[in-house]
């Protein structure tokens, strides 16, 4: 079959539409004009402001080093693009390729690149969660909001979730020397992303540094003075806590709402993709023209059983909006995969702490260089017999080894040098969490099937009845022209 001489030209020169417009959308952008095309680029965003960089927020803001307005993202290029910022996308009509839009637009294309991201979870009481003082931390004024209640020196904050975000907040706790408390639904910090041996490991850190780190336990309520600012909360095993500030550091969701009646697979992990970013819709079958990037796609990956890997971090968007951008614009046979190991990094009580790999996707677990006892190490996780993540504490040199034996499903114990080991190298459990426990998720999620979850429900396309009833008339019309030529 050949190729329509303007397939290109349509390409290169026509419209396109990208929906979200933070790290991946800017990166895709910018992608998007180093490829060649030349045509209207429409960028919208829910936030007004600029595009800016997320990690700082929950660090260098929350000491007071950087305004949580001085962290926009540097532009590499000029992309000429039409911004239309502080105004959120609320529809896709994708057999009219348009984006209806929060203030009556619609906006059209030949091209839809979702970027939508993921939001904070909210403290799910509402009068509770409008209190004043009770906090979440996701956009740049969660950041200056949160900040500025750090820097009035409050009597006691309390930190709900242990998670990375959660993590990291408590130790700028400390370091501005705040009471802070952590209470933590899982049996350790960070349990849900690298297992309870590695949070064991992390639970010490916080409580040496002075966090009152209170795990197995959940915040059942939050109370308010006469004045509607939070004053106390109250545990699930009956205690109580005298505060001023709260941070529910309880997870993120998939900004995917807007996506509703599209017919597009979007559901509770983000959108679905394949490894070349173009979305599936709801039967599982490809678009030609919708792709996804940044925290809000999930897409199969080969390391990991072609599961589908949906992940958070900064280098996810970056590659993926590279991706995307490149087989938005370029002919079939030159698109590229997306297959990205996953990194992270998140600096806290003033340990360095990096992964590489999924290590959630693992249920073996053994230390290879350095002392857990001194929180200087390097440990690998395995599932049947390959390495599938690693983490590192102030350890990262060893980071890029493991990536390698990531990268060629390398075997489980992993090879290793034969310096820097550990007094006690055996093969332990991982021990994640059991799912369900929502401050527990890990922050790289392999979405696959459960047979436990029936989860999964066929809805036919409602032109199908139209369809069968069109095919039935032009078989009836055949049958008549072979009798009239027989």
């Amino acid at each position: 079959m050949s190729t329509p001489k303007n397939e290109n030209a349509i390409k290169k020169n026509g419209r396109i539409v990208i929906v979200g417009a933070s790290l991946a959308g800017l990166r895709a952008a910018e992608a998007l004009r180093n490829e060649g095309f030349t045509g209207h680029l429409t960028i919208i965003g829910d936030e007004p402001h600029d595009p800016y960089d997320r990690p700082p927020l929950s660090k260098q803001v929350q000491k007071g080093w950087v305004r949580a307005d001085h962290t926009k993202l540097p532009r590499l290029r000029e992309i000429n693009a039409e911004w239309k910022l502080g105004v959120a996308a609320t529809s896709l009509d994708r057999a009219k390729r348009v984006v209806r839009l929060a203030n009556g637009e619609q906006i059209g294309g030949d091209r839809l690149l979702i970027a939508t991201g993921v939001r904070a979870r909210q403290w799910p009481n509402r009068e509770e969660a409008a209190l004043k003082g009770v906090f979440t931390l996701r956009t740049c004024d969660d950041a200056a909001h949160l900040q500025a209640a750090l820097a009035a020196n409050p009597r006691r904050v309390l930190v709900i979730g242990a998670g990375f975000i959660g993590s990291e907040v408590a130790s700028v706790c400390r370091t501005l020397g705040l009471k802070v408390t952590v209470a933590e639904r899982a049996a350790a910090p960070l349990a849900g992303a690298l297992g309870n041996v590695i949070g064991a490991i992390a639970a010490e850190m916080q409580r040496d540094a002075g966090v009152d780190l209170r795990t197995g336990v959940s915040v059942s309520a939050l109370e308010g003075d006469a004045k509607g600012h939070v004053r106390r909360a109250h545990l699930s095993d009956g205690s109580t806590l005298d505060i001023d500030v709260v941070l529910a550091s309880l997870g993120s969701i998939r900004n995917v709402e807007w996506l509703d009646g599209s017919g597009l697979a979007a559901g509770f992990w983000g959108v679905a993709c394949d490894a070349g970013c173009r979305a599936f819709d709801i039967h599982g079958v490809v678009t030609d023209h919708i792709f996804v990037a940044g925290d809000v796609a999930r897409s199969p990956h080969v390391l990991y059983e072609y599961q589908f890997l949906s992940t958070e971090f900064w280098g996810n968007a970056v590659l993926g909006a590279q991706i995307a951008a490149h087989n938005m614009v370029c002919a079939e046979t030159d698109r590229r995969p997306y297959l990205l190991v996953p990194s992270n990094w998140s600096g806290q009580f003033g340990v360095n702490i990096k992964t590489i790999g999924v290590p959630a996707f693992g249920d073996e677990l053994i230390f290879t260089q350095g002392s857990p006892k001194h929180r200087r190490f390097a440990a690998a996780y395995g599932r049947r017999g390959r390495i599938v993540g690693a983490v590192t504490f102030d350890h990262g040199k060893w980071l890029q080894f493991y990536k390698a034996q990531i990268m060629r499903s390398g075997p489980f114990p992993p090879l290793q040098a034969e310096f820097d080991l550990p007094a006690d190298m055996r093969v332990i459990p991982a021990d994640f969490p059991a799912r369900g426990v929502p401050t527990a998720a890990p922050d790289v999620v392999l979405t696959g099937h459960d047979p436990s979850e029936r989860v999964a429900e066929y809805r036919p396309r409602t032109a199908r009845a139209e369809i069968r009833k069109a095919a039935t008339a032009a078989n009836k019309e055949q049958k008549k022209q072979w009798r009239v030529a027989s």
